[in-house]
């Protein structure tokens, strides 16, 4: 089951980043769109509604949990750039995942996270050692680098497409 829940491990953050593996960071989220669209493409509405292991998430919560989530990420990096150590705002990505607009068409989201991650790679590119030496405050686990943040969501992205993926490989839906 660890397998299947988390398909790329579950998340680490590293002590020791590089520029290297920041750019590679940089390019997991930047190519999420691309590869999440090829992950959804062609799947039936059962399909989309079809969870990707039992008591999970099905593909259709997956593409909008994305879109919920990677938005509010950028937030909080533009917040961290703009203001000294600011406080975030959590919220719960499962209640989230349970309001009506997650339950639409996984289009829009599609193409917010297009639109959201072209802006996000132009600001993560721009950004030096220092920027991400930058920090929130969580008020649930304490202070963030924007370093850590960027490992999150590089992790984040390839995370939720390999659980799509991994659905689609058990289900023979290629």
């Amino acid at each position: 089951m660890e397998n299947i829940q988390y398909p790329v491990g579950r998340f680490r953050s590293d002590p020791d980043i590089t520029a290297e593996k920041r750019a590679a960071l940089i390019r997991a989220i930047t190519e999420l769109p691309v590869k999440l669209r090829r992950a959804v493409g062609g799947l039936s509405a059962s399909q989309l509604d079809t969870p990707y292991r039992e008591g999970g998430w099905t593909p259709r919560q997956i593409t909008h949990h994305l879109a919920d989530s990677h938005l509010n990420s950028y937030c909080r990096f533009k917040l961290a750039l703009t203001e000294g150590n600011p406080t975030i705002k959590p919220y719960d990505q499962d209640a989230w995942a349970a309001t009506t607009d997650s339950r639409a068409e996984v289009e829009p989201s599609l193409r917010l996270l297009e639109g959201l991650h072209e802006r996000w790679g132009i600001l993560l590119a721009s950004l030096t050692p220092a920027d991400f030496a930058r920090t929130f405050q969580h008020p649930e686990s304490g202070p963030w680098t924007l370093d850590k943040a960027l490992q999150l969501y590089g992790w984040h992205s390839l995370h939720h497409v390999a659980q799509i993926e991994g659905l689609r490989d058990r289900k023979g839906w290629r």
